[in-house]
């Protein structure tokens, strides 16, 4: 993509960011297509990491500060707080813990002792279709509370999803993982959520949280604590399995 090819031509202190209304062409996870229908929040963006930081020696960390970003995109607004948003481990954005409302791919290539981020993400905002919006969340909890919050729009949500991230990134350089952890536990589905390793009749072990790469750690048993990468299993959430992809 022309973003791709830009961000090695640019000045390192110039931001870059491309924001589409709609997507046909649009990639998740394992090669899956990922198709954006009009009234979603479609943004890439380019950072630049030092290799020798706290968050260029944990890379896969970025896909969560990400999701996080989106989140408190919206529940750092006053008035907003208690909107259902949620993050999935590795890379998804949930309404409550029930349904998929955005997702996060991360493209990273190192050059000398610079890691050059694409940092793809995309939210439902004002669609309801297919499954469920931002929106329709506001709408929601404004039937519930008696509350009159306005609805959100897609441009305004990208623009906070990135002033967020670039404090996380900030405190996550100071201060390690420790530094947004707390943050990322308040929002994630995940807390005492028992899954099976391998398979249906895997093993029993529940989810304890995000070791120091980022990666998803589980307590077995009698066996102590392991980690599941996300590069080589996925977090079936419908099943309550971790599953080799």
């Amino acid at each position: 993509p022309l973003i791709g090819r830009l961000m090695f031509e640019l000045p390192e202190e110039m931001g870059l960011i491309a924001v589409a209304v709609r997507q046909t062409q649009g990639k998740g996870r394992g090669g899956n297509v990922w198709l954006s229908p009009k009234g979603c929040a479609l943004s890439t963006l380019h950072i630049s990491i030092p290799l020798h930081s706290n968050l260029g020696q944990r890379i896969p960390f970025i896909q969560h500060l990400v999701s996080l970003a989106v989140v408190e995109a919206v529940t750092s607004i006053p008035g907003y707080e208690d909107i259902e948003l949620r993050v999935k481990w590795p890379n998804d954005i949930y309404y409550s813990d029930l349904m998929k409302i955005g997702g996060v791919l991360v493209n990273s290539t190192l050059l000398e002792t610079t890691f050059h981020i694409l940092i793809g993400f995309g939210f439902n905002v004002n669609n309801s279709n297919p499954t469920i919006c931002i929106n329709d969340l506001i709408a929601k909890f404004n039937r519930e509370e008696g509350t009159e919050l306005e609805p959100l729009s897609a441009d305004c949500l990208i623009a906070r999803t990135v002033t967020v991230l670039e404090r996380l990134i900030e405190v996550f350089q100071e201060k390690g993982p420790n530094g947004v952890l707390p943050q990322y536990y308040k929002y994630w589905v995940h807390s005492g959520q028992r899954v099976r390793l391998r398979g249906e009749d895997g093993p029993l072990a529940w989810i304890v949280g995000i070791d120091d790469c980022g990666y998803l750690q589980v307590h077995q048993e009698g066996q102590g604590v392991e980690s599941v990468h996300p590069d080589g299993n996925s977090f079936d959430m419908l099943r309550n399995l971790i599953v080799p992809k």
